[in-house]
């Protein structure tokens, strides 16, 4: 009989396009080894130039997916991605509280076109709520200031938006910055608050990004279902997606996806 391999939840919201969201966490969690279940949040309507619809699904049906995957199935790992509305953070909040594993939290607040997918009135729900379940939440630099007011400018400026996010109570946080004008690497920075790891990587000129950061979370999760302890779980996620974004291809008029598939076509 074939083994088991690890299981990983992810709670986020549909990308009818195929780049982001629960269809990309799913194909980063194949092309990782684990088998990816998912909780559905939101549905969008969505290609290569935007946001053109979201539709909230009901407390009741979040809560019955994912009551339905872990007292049958189980979980090695958690991945939150667009929770869209306070309602919605603080039902999965409430469920993540009652499991045994570790969380990822990807606090989703625009999507790659600059469309909101988090309501302003969800914010606190959040920080409050949601950051305090997170073994890692993996915030970019808009959504670093969107949570804490603080914006970071140069990299020096990460390591007070990493305290900023770490007030809120996760136990570690990894700050995003491949916005920044960092010439030809792409800096992350990870802590607990404690341990400081800075991940560097190649800033790749290629515009086909659609699905980093959910690309980037469902991959540390994957680490950790796979017993991978923190640092060496977001660097393997790393340097899977940074060859993501390297192989990321034209899709549509606008923006594509990277390519989840990368590794597995070498």
């Amino acid at each position: 009989m074939t083994t088991r391999p690890p299981l990983v939840l992810t709670v986020a919201g549909s990308d009818s396009g195929g780049g982001a969201g629960i269809q990309a966490d799913l194909k980063a969690m194949l092309a990782l080894g684990v088998h990816g279940m998912s909780v559905l949040t939101a549905v969008t309507a969505q290609n290569s130039r935007g946001v053109h619809g979201v539709w909230e699904l009901p407390e009741e049906a979040v809560r019955a997916q994912y009551r339905a995957v872990a007292d049958d199935i189980g979980v090695h790992a958690v991945k939150t991605g667009m929770l869209a509305t306070a309602p919605l953070v603080e039902t999965v909040a409430e469920l993540l509280a009652d499991t045994d594993a570790p969380v990822v939290v990807d606090p989703v607040g625009v999507s790659k076109h600059g469309d909101p997918l988090l309501a302003a009135s969800a914010l606190e729900s959040v920080r409050k709520r949601l950051l305090p379940t997170a073994t890692v939440a993996t915030p970019n630099l808009d959504e670093v200031t969107q949570l804490t007011g603080v914006r970071v400018e140069r990299e020096t400026d990460m390591r007070t938006a990493a305290e900023a996010v770490l007030a809120y109570g996760p136990r570690w946080v990894l700050v995003k910055g491949g916005h920044l004008p960092t010439g030809a690497e792409a800096v992350d920075l990870l802590t607990d608050g404690t341990e400081e790891h800075w991940l560097r990587a190649p800033r790749h000129d290629n515009r086909h990004t659609h699905g980093t950061g959910c690309t980037l979370a469902s991959a540390v999760a994957a680490g950790l279902a796979r017993g991978l302890a923190v640092p060496e779980a977001v660097r393997e996620a790393k340097a899977y997606v940074t060859g993501a974004i390297a192989a990321g291809f034209a899709l549509g008029e606008g923006i594509g996806p990277v390519d989840h598939g990368w590794a597995l076509r070498r």
